[in-house]
């Protein structure tokens, strides 16, 4: 099982791909990924039963969070995949983001 994909490697999966951002409200409102859904890291234990079936993928500022929720998140039975690199790879990598 896949538990990271590169910024890139995300993107070319399609819009059909369910992307998580789990920065604060504060990091969102500086920059952020379109389509991207929103669920805090400090929050997320709140909202389990609204993660999405099937694969998803979650991206932070810089890949730590994401990878770090992954991991419990495949040890509790979901598909999570880590975008690694999070945010500041996105944009090194020149995909779109919302300022």
């Amino acid at each position: 099982m896949t538990t990271a994909v590169t910024p890139t490697e995300f993107a070319a999966l399609g819009d059909d791909a369910t992307l998580i951002d789990v920065r604060e409200p504060d990091e969102l409102a500086q920059v952020r990924i379109p389509g991207a859904l929103s669920m805090p890291m400090s929050t997320l234990g709140d909202h389990l039963d609204e993660l999405p079936d099937g694969t998803f993928y979650l991206v932070c500022h810089s890949g730590m969070r994401s990878a770090r929720i992954t991991e419990s998140l495949i040890q509790q039975g979901h598909d999570a995949v880590s975008v690694t690199g999070g945010i500041v790879q996105w944009q090194a990598e020149g995909l779109p983001v919302d300022r």
